[in-house]
């Protein structure tokens, strides 16, 4: 080989740290080290990975019911003419279908029983271009049920579970505001049947939503048309760059929200907890790459005759310290490579892990009854890897100046006295 000697000596001196016949404690010592940092790195590319799954899993869900992009009246009113509004945001070549919508707090009740809920009022002919769900409820025939002055009402599953209703009943829905009468302020009430339920798998809409037929909801809330426009993206990442422009491109008095920001709550804790996950784990990277650090002062001890002789050859401090530099980089290359190896081995085969690991044990991680979500899923993603090596070599390769500048203060007078 053609490298530097300083190279071929480090790179010799861990070969030797793992096969040497009279520096065993060494050898172990740095197995650990390589072996700390590979299932740190590892853990880090798993737990970073479910997290990601878990995301990816409830936006879908959650997208599957609310559109990318909201445009509605900032004071709540009817829009003048939503036609207009909806063709004015398609000229944003981002977006790719409009359908009317609108949206109040309502209660719903069933005898004894009482709910809030979100009522939407929606176009079924426009939706089913715009949501997952409706297109899903328009191939069950459930969403042309939908028709206007029928009064019939789509419960989501949990929410129609609480009110003990199922398809065919009645259920009584109250607006806000009341009606004002000579003997005082009446609640105004509707009774719709109910034409069935759905299930998106998010519990949030499950529990407190109900769609009707948007002409229903207009005289029921008494207002002149809907209330907004539902926006499909050709591209849901872009949904808040979209969304600026049309705060741009539209008309004033209107009120542009993308998805990102209806459940801003959510997506702020889940990027809160991912963060400190990572800096959580990247401290177990950080305290396995710091046991390199007496893997080489203990390796300096012993070679210290070493590099005494390589001294008097010639070798300069620089020299010296670059030997032992690469002895540890070589260590922390091999573990890092070794856990990013491991870690996507896992992570992308963790849907047949976890199920056989449940069969071993006999347990259910995720029970159905318990979680909507009965599968563990795994989304590893480039941008989170690459830091986690890079992070890593850069640890390890830190872990190695002070050990290797000590081996370059050598004395080689004093090293050799004895020997």
């Amino acid at each position: 080989m053609n490298w530097p000697y300083e190279w071929q000596i480090g790179w010799r001196y861990t070969r030797a740290g793992r096969v040497g016949r009279r520096n065993g404690f060494i050898s172990f010592i740095s197995l650990v080290s390589m072996l700390g940092i590979a299932l740190g790195v590892a853990a880090l590319i798993i737990v970073l990975s479910v997290m990601n799954g878990f995301q990816k899993e409830v936006t879908d869900r959650m997208l599957s019911v609310v559109a990318h992009i909201e445009v509605f009246d900032v004071q709540g009113n009817a829009l003048a003419d939503w036609r207009a509004t909806a063709a004015a945001a398609q000229k944003n070549p981002a977006v790719v279908a409009a359908a009317p919508f609108i949206t109040q707090q309502s209660l719903i009740a069933r005898g004894d029983e009482m709910r809030g809920a979100i009522v939407r009022g929606v176009d079924p002919a426009e939706e089913l271009k715009v949501t997952p769900l409706a297109a899903q409820m328009a191939q069950s025939g459930l969403l042309g049920q939908l028709q206007p002055g029928a009064w019939r009402i789509v419960l989501g599953a949990e929410l129609a579970r609480q009110l003990r209703v199922r398809a065919g009943d009645s259920v009584t829905l109250v607006a806000p505001g009341g009606q004002v009468t000579p003997a005082g302020t009446v609640p105004r009430l509707k009774s719709f049947t109910v034409a069935g339920t759905f299930d998106a798998g998010h519990y949030e809409y499950d529990s407190g939503l109900a769609l009707i037929h948007v002409e229903d909801a207009a005289r029921l809330y008494r207002l002149d048309g809907p209330s907004g426009v539902q926006l499909k993206l050709a591209d849901l990442h872009q949904a808040r760059a979209v969304a600026q422009q049309l705060v741009d491109s539209l008309q004033p008095g209107l009120l542009v929200r993308d998805w990102t920001r209806t459940n801003r709550n959510w997506f702020d804790a889940v990027q809160l907890e991912k963060r400190l996950m990572f800096i959580i784990l990247t401290l177990i990277v950080a305290v396995a790459a710091f046991n390199l650090v007496s893997t080489l002062v203990m390796t300096v001890t012993d070679k210290r005759a070493d590099i005494a002789i390589l001294r008097t050859l010639g070798a300069s401090p620089r020299s010296v310290m670059g030997i032992f530099v690469v002895q540890g980089a070589a260590s922390g290359v091999i573990g890092t490579l070794s856990g990013v190896a491991f870690g996507l081995l896992v992570a992308l085969n963790i849907g047949t892990l976890v199920p056989a690991l449940e069969r071993l044990l006999g347990v259910a991680f995720l029970p159905g009854s318990i979680y909507v979500i009965s599968r563990m899923p795994s989304d590893p993603r480039m941008s989170d890897v690459l830091p986690i090596t890079l992070i890593s070599l850069l640890l390890a390769f830190l872990a190695t100046l002070y050990p290797s500048w000590r081996a370059s203060r050598v004395n080689p007078a004093e090293a050799l006295r004895y020997e």
